[in-house]
């Protein structure tokens, strides 16, 4: 009861956003919880929020992943990003890439619309993920998966290990 009244005491002093009871052992204690927004009107400095270049239209969507194919040595359209997958396929081609021990590349396509579909028109492949080695398409999940089974996407994938 002792350590219950000192916990709400020094909750009571913090300067939190609102107050949330809860019951111990028939005890109320009142905690201070804290809020978070991503409202950029919080007073955080835009230096500190994302920057996402905008995809006008179709064109300039196709220029864009011409150049991230030609950059890249590796590179994975994907639904989601290599650390937070969006969906399972995308999660098992990062999961196969990173077993084959190479860095590479990824767009979240979940954030561009047009390069979503602008993606799926520059390979002629109507699904996400993408995975392009060298500006060569290599294929989907189903593909990419099957090949690191053979064996097959680590001989692919050989040179760019080495160096």
């Amino acid at each position: 009861m002792v350590l219950l009244n000192l916990l709400g005491r020094a909750a009571a002093r913090t300067s939190l956003a609102y107050p949330v009871t809860q019951k111990y052992a028939g005890a109320s204690l009142s905690i201070a919880c804290r809020s978070f927004s991503r409202d950029s009107s919080s007073g955080s400095h835009s230096d500190f929020e994302p920057k996402r270049k905008q995809v006008s239209d179709e064109e300039e969507a196709k220029k864009m992943i011409a150049g991230h194919v030609r950059d890249n040595k590796i590179m994975l359209y994907m639904k989601g990003n290599p650390s937070m997958p969006m969906c399972g396929f995308s999660a098992r081609v990062v999961k196969v890439l990173q077993d084959e021990g190479v860095d590479f590349s990824s767009v979240n396509v979940l954030d561009y619309p047009a390069i979503r579909e602008g993606v799926k028109q520059f390979s002629e492949w109507p699904t996400i993920p993408q995975l392009y080695v060298k500006g060569e398409f290599i294929g989907g999940c189903d593909i990419i998966t099957g090949m690191h089974e053979s064996g097959e996407l680590e001989e692919i994938l050989k040179d760019i290990k080495k160096q």
